[in-house]
Protein backbone atom coordinates (compact mmCIF):
# COMPACT_ATOMS: atom_id res chain seq x y z
CA UNK A 1 0.00 0.00 0.00
CA UNK A 2 3.08 2.32 0.00
CA UNK A 3 3.74 5.14 2.42
CA UNK A 4 2.32 8.49 2.59
CA UNK A 5 2.95 11.93 4.29
CA UNK A 6 0.45 12.59 7.02
CA UNK A 7 -0.88 15.57 6.86
CA UNK A 8 -1.16 17.99 10.56
CA UNK A 9 -2.53 20.92 9.28
CA UNK A 10 -3.50 23.41 6.29
CA UNK A 11 -1.76 26.77 6.38
CA UNK A 12 -2.19 30.37 5.02
CA UNK A 13 -3.12 29.91 1.44
CA UNK A 14 -4.07 26.20 1.40
CA UNK A 15 -0.59 25.40 1.75
CA UNK A 16 -0.58 21.91 3.87
CA UNK A 17 1.53 21.04 6.85
CA UNK A 18 2.89 17.70 6.60
CA UNK A 19 3.81 15.28 9.44
CA UNK A 20 6.35 12.28 9.01
CA UNK A 21 5.91 10.02 6.66
CA UNK A 22 3.70 6.87 7.97
CA UNK A 23 3.09 3.66 5.92
CA UNK A 24 -0.49 3.41 4.58
CA UNK A 25 -3.09 1.51 6.14
CA UNK A 26 -6.49 -0.01 4.64
CA UNK A 27 -8.91 2.20 6.67
CA UNK A 28 -6.54 5.25 4.55
CA UNK A 29 -7.65 4.08 1.28
CA UNK A 30 -10.47 5.65 -0.56
CA UNK A 31 -14.06 3.39 -1.40
CA UNK A 32 -12.34 2.71 -5.03
CA UNK A 33 -8.86 1.97 -3.84
CA UNK A 34 -10.48 -0.26 -1.49
CA UNK A 35 -12.16 -2.25 -3.82
CA UNK A 36 -8.63 -2.31 -5.87
CA UNK A 37 -6.74 -3.56 -3.43
CA UNK A 38 -9.32 -6.50 -2.18
CA UNK A 39 -9.11 -7.82 -5.86
CA UNK A 40 -5.60 -7.82 -6.14
CA UNK A 41 -5.54 -10.14 -2.73
CA UNK A 42 -8.14 -12.54 -4.28
CA UNK A 43 -6.27 -12.63 -7.56
CA UNK A 44 -3.07 -13.42 -5.51
CA UNK A 45 -4.53 -15.92 -3.46
CA UNK A 46 -6.45 -17.50 -6.99
CA UNK A 47 -2.85 -17.62 -8.37
CA UNK A 48 -0.46 -18.84 -5.48
CA UNK A 49 -3.12 -21.51 -4.81
CA UNK A 50 -2.93 -23.03 -8.28
CA UNK A 51 0.74 -23.20 -8.72
CA UNK A 52 3.08 -26.42 -7.96
CA UNK A 53 5.43 -26.10 -5.21
CA UNK A 54 8.16 -25.89 -7.17
CA UNK A 55 7.10 -22.31 -8.96
CA UNK A 56 5.44 -21.27 -5.69
CA UNK A 57 8.49 -21.34 -3.96
CA UNK A 58 10.51 -19.23 -6.22
CA UNK A 59 7.15 -16.11 -6.24
CA UNK A 60 5.67 -16.71 -2.83
CA UNK A 61 7.49 -13.39 -1.56
CA UNK A 62 5.53 -11.31 -4.37
CA UNK A 63 2.55 -9.41 -2.78
CA UNK A 64 1.53 -7.62 -6.32
CA UNK A 65 -0.64 -10.41 -8.53
CA UNK A 66 0.60 -8.78 -11.43
CA UNK A 67 4.16 -9.68 -10.19
CA UNK A 68 3.44 -12.68 -9.52
CA UNK A 69 1.64 -13.61 -12.70
CA UNK A 70 4.48 -12.06 -14.80
CA UNK A 71 7.21 -14.22 -12.76
CA UNK A 72 4.99 -17.49 -13.18
CA UNK A 73 4.32 -16.65 -16.90
CA UNK A 74 8.28 -15.84 -17.84
CA UNK A 75 9.07 -19.25 -15.90
CA UNK A 76 6.22 -21.35 -17.97
CA UNK A 77 6.97 -19.72 -20.95
CA UNK A 78 10.96 -19.44 -20.61
CA UNK A 79 13.13 -16.65 -22.48
CA UNK A 80 13.17 -16.93 -25.98
CA UNK A 81 16.77 -18.76 -25.21
CA UNK A 82 15.44 -21.40 -23.65
CA UNK A 83 12.69 -21.96 -26.05
CA UNK A 84 15.08 -22.38 -28.36
CA UNK A 85 17.33 -24.78 -26.15
CA UNK A 86 14.42 -27.08 -25.62
CA UNK A 87 13.67 -27.22 -29.45
CA UNK A 88 17.04 -28.25 -29.97
CA UNK A 89 17.28 -30.58 -27.19
CA UNK A 90 13.73 -32.26 -28.53
CA UNK A 91 14.87 -32.38 -32.07
CA UNK A 92 18.03 -34.26 -30.45
CA UNK A 93 15.90 -36.35 -28.39
CA UNK A 94 13.74 -37.66 -31.27
CA UNK A 95 16.85 -37.96 -33.61
CA UNK A 96 18.28 -40.49 -30.84
CA UNK A 97 15.17 -42.51 -30.19
CA UNK A 98 15.47 -45.83 -29.89
CA UNK A 99 13.56 -48.77 -27.83
CA UNK A 100 15.80 -49.84 -24.99
CA UNK A 101 16.34 -53.39 -24.39
CA UNK A 102 14.24 -54.85 -22.56
CA UNK A 103 11.37 -52.27 -22.71
CA UNK A 104 8.27 -52.66 -23.28
CA UNK A 105 6.67 -52.17 -26.26
CA UNK A 106 4.10 -50.07 -24.04
CA UNK A 107 7.11 -48.33 -22.31
CA UNK A 108 8.68 -47.78 -25.38
CA UNK A 109 5.30 -45.81 -26.78
CA UNK A 110 4.73 -43.92 -24.09
CA UNK A 111 8.14 -42.52 -24.18
CA UNK A 112 7.32 -41.76 -27.73
CA UNK A 113 3.81 -40.10 -27.12
CA UNK A 114 5.89 -38.07 -24.39
CA UNK A 115 8.37 -37.00 -26.71
CA UNK A 116 6.07 -35.78 -29.61
CA UNK A 117 3.61 -34.11 -26.87
CA UNK A 118 6.91 -32.01 -25.75
CA UNK A 119 7.26 -31.29 -29.24
CA UNK A 120 3.93 -30.29 -30.39
CA UNK A 121 3.62 -28.37 -27.21
CA UNK A 122 6.17 -25.72 -28.71
CA UNK A 123 4.80 -26.25 -32.10
CA UNK A 124 7.41 -28.27 -33.60
CA UNK A 125 5.67 -30.12 -36.18
CA UNK A 126 6.94 -33.51 -38.60
CA UNK A 127 5.05 -34.97 -40.99
CA UNK A 128 2.99 -38.37 -39.94
CA UNK A 129 5.31 -40.35 -42.19
CA UNK A 130 8.03 -39.07 -40.09
CA UNK A 131 6.63 -39.94 -37.05
CA UNK A 132 5.73 -43.53 -37.80
CA UNK A 133 8.94 -43.86 -39.33
CA UNK A 134 10.98 -42.67 -36.66
CA UNK A 135 8.32 -45.00 -34.43
CA UNK A 136 8.39 -48.53 -36.06
CA UNK A 137 12.43 -48.18 -37.53
CA UNK A 138 13.89 -48.02 -33.90
CA UNK A 139 12.44 -50.53 -32.07
CA UNK A 140 14.74 -53.81 -31.23
CA UNK A 141 15.08 -56.20 -33.84
CA UNK A 142 13.13 -58.99 -32.69
CA UNK A 143 10.15 -56.51 -33.76
CA UNK A 144 11.59 -57.18 -37.52
CA UNK A 145 9.11 -59.24 -38.51
CA UNK A 146 6.09 -57.42 -37.40
CA UNK A 147 7.44 -53.82 -38.47
CA UNK A 148 7.91 -55.36 -41.97
CA UNK A 149 3.89 -56.33 -41.70
CA UNK A 150 3.04 -53.15 -40.28
CA UNK A 151 4.97 -51.28 -43.54
CA UNK A 152 3.06 -53.89 -45.76
CA UNK A 153 -0.03 -53.89 -44.58
CA UNK A 154 -0.92 -50.98 -42.31
CA UNK A 155 1.30 -48.55 -44.42
CA UNK A 156 3.18 -45.53 -42.97
CA UNK A 157 1.27 -42.51 -44.80
CA UNK A 158 -1.78 -43.83 -43.54
CA UNK A 159 -1.95 -44.52 -40.15
CA UNK A 160 -0.20 -42.73 -36.68
CA UNK A 161 2.01 -44.21 -34.43
CA UNK A 162 -1.22 -44.84 -32.02
CA UNK A 163 -2.64 -47.12 -34.64
CA UNK A 164 0.98 -48.87 -35.46
CA UNK A 165 1.45 -49.45 -31.20
CA UNK A 166 -2.06 -51.19 -30.97
CA UNK A 167 -1.03 -53.19 -34.31
CA UNK A 168 2.05 -54.02 -32.58
CA UNK A 169 0.92 -54.63 -29.28
CA UNK A 170 -0.91 -57.61 -30.80
CA UNK A 171 2.17 -59.18 -31.76
CA UNK A 172 4.14 -58.40 -28.03
CA UNK A 173 4.17 -61.88 -27.28
CA UNK A 174 5.15 -63.36 -30.31
CA UNK A 175 8.12 -60.74 -30.22
CA UNK A 176 9.33 -61.69 -26.53
CA UNK A 177 9.53 -65.51 -27.68
CA UNK A 178 11.75 -64.29 -30.33
CA UNK A 179 14.39 -62.58 -27.75
CA UNK A 180 14.31 -65.39 -25.32
CA UNK A 181 15.01 -67.81 -28.26
CA UNK A 182 18.14 -65.90 -29.08
CA UNK A 183 19.29 -64.98 -25.29
CA UNK A 184 18.38 -68.32 -24.54
CA UNK A 185 18.94 -69.96 -28.21
CA UNK A 186 17.53 -73.58 -29.35
CA UNK A 187 16.83 -76.46 -27.31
Amino acid sequence: MGTFWETLAEGNEGALHLGPERPRVYSDLSPEDKDRYNADIRATNILLQGLPKDIYTLINHYTDAKDIWDNVKMLLEGSELTKEDRESQLYDDFEHFRQNKGETIHDYYVRFAKLINDMRNIKMTMSRMQLNSKFVNNMLPEWGRFVTAVKLNRGLRDSNYDQLYAYLKQHEAHANSIRAFKVEGPR
